[in-house]
């Protein structure tokens, strides 16, 4: 033998060990007590299924599990993503939230941006009055343009989020004392100039807008705030008659809470939507904004979209998320997991209803433990940005 041809043979000698160590195609590579293989052949990758077994499977590896405690708690082992999952069943998109501290995470931003996962996008805070007009007459749009820059280098569609809420006002709208007809101008002039800069800067992106946020109280009454007050209930059709002067094409929106089960609060928004189309009002649809308790959600959640859609409009799922009382357990996960399912199957039951937001994707970045003591992990991926079981249910409730 020659030396060259020697120093061949060696060479195949010295990959041989690592050829061999790989795990054939849908074979086993780990769990616990396994001794085998960890790697796959070319093509497949080693994907956590549960602690006991991971397996060779074609594509990208599901992330490693989720540590619950001192007890391994299994993660996501689906292999579609959730627009994917969501186009495939004939709704227009599957989005989250988000907002622009989080935008200089390149992790989260690249999960984010991952269009088998994401076709839509809302900013949480950065489209909202005290965002865009903070004094008078003096508009700012740099924190949503942010948000809808990533959308639009995306290709992914935006929501916008919102022109008209009893909250995060700055106080010169709130403190002005302004008659009826100085309050109907400055909301005219408010939605008007956030919609056109939307529009122009980001129309083919531009899909919808929570027009008018929360106008109701959970026992069906109208909020007392300042719009209420001054202008009283003609103050929707006002916000959404200059939307749509400013954006014909955008669909608009009323969005709020608790009208997910049937009850006073749902009756209110359902004999608004009634008396807004009788007036000729441009409203296209209702955002339900699905911020549920593990093991809590309303069985009546389908029947009340399908009264909305009754009368023409579209619906969307605008602000889904799911929480418990900490710490999570498997016990809670799987639970959470039956929820998403079932939330995301009355949609996929309900021709009109086009899409589902979650409320921000990851627990790293979710409201809930400010806003609720002693509650949180509502979100589909934890705060490692690592997909929980929660990702399987919302895939399942699609092909439901």
């Amino acid at each position: 033998m020659s030396a060259k041809r020697s120093a061949s043979f060696a060479g195949l000698l010295l990959l041989l060990p690592l050829a061999t160590a790989q795990s054939g195609a849908w074979g086993q590579c780990g769990g616990m007590g396994w001794t085998g293989a960890t790697t796959c052949v070319s093509g497949y990758t080693c994907t956590f299924s549960n602690p006991w077994y991971s397996q060779c499977l074609p594509g990208s590896a599901s992330p490693s599990p989720t540590t619950v405690g001192s007890t391994t708690a299994p993660s996501s082992t689906a292999t579609v993503g959730l627009a994917a999952a969501a186009k495939a069943a004939g709704k227009k998109y599957f989005g989250s939230a988000t907002d622009n501290p989080e935008l200089t995470d390149t992790a989260y931003v690249a999960g984010l941006s991952n269009v088998n996962d994401f076709m839509q996008i809302t900013p949480g805070n950065s489209m909202k009055w005290d965002a865009t007009e903070p004094s008078r007459g003096t508009f700012t749009f740099s924190g949503g343009d942010a948000v809808a820059s990533l959308a639009q280098k995306n290709g992914q569609l935006l929501r916008g989020h919102n022109c008209v809420w009893h909250n995060q006002l700055p106080n010169w709208v709130t403190a002005g004392n302004f008659d009826n007809a100085t309050l109907q101008s400055i909301v005219t002039t408010h939605c008007s100039t956030v919609y056109v800069a939307t529009r122009i800067n980001y129309i083919l992106y531009s899909y919808s807008w929570d027009v008018v946020n929360e106008p109701f109280n959970d026992d069906g009454t109208w909020r007392d705030d300042v719009f209420h007050t001054t202008i009283g209930d003609g103050y929707v059709a006002l916000a959404l008659k200059a939307a749509r002067a400013a954006d014909p094409a955008a669909k608009l929106y009323i969005n709020d809470y608790n009208i997910e089960n049937t009850g006073a609060k749902a009756t209110a928004m359902l004999n608004l939507a009634k008396s807004l189309l009788a007036q000729g009002a441009p409203l296209d649809g209702i955002g339900f904004q699905c911020h549920f308790i593990v093991g809590s959600v309303p069985t009546s959640f389908q029947s009340v979209l399908e009264q909305f859609t009754a009368l023409g409009l579209e619906v969307a799922i605008t602000e889904l998320d799911i929480r418990m009382t900490l710490p999570s357990t498997p016990a809670l996960l799987a639970q959470q997991k039956t929820d998403y399912q079932n939330v995301i199957a009355a949609c996929n039951n309900v021709k009109g209803c086009i899409g589902v937001t979650i409320w921000d994707y990851t627990d790293k970045y979710s409201w809930v433990p400010s806003t609720f003591s002693g509650q949180g992990a509502a979100c589909p991926w934890d705060e490692n940005l690592v997909k929980k079981p929660a990702y399987d249910g919302i895939v399942a409730g699609f092909f439901s």
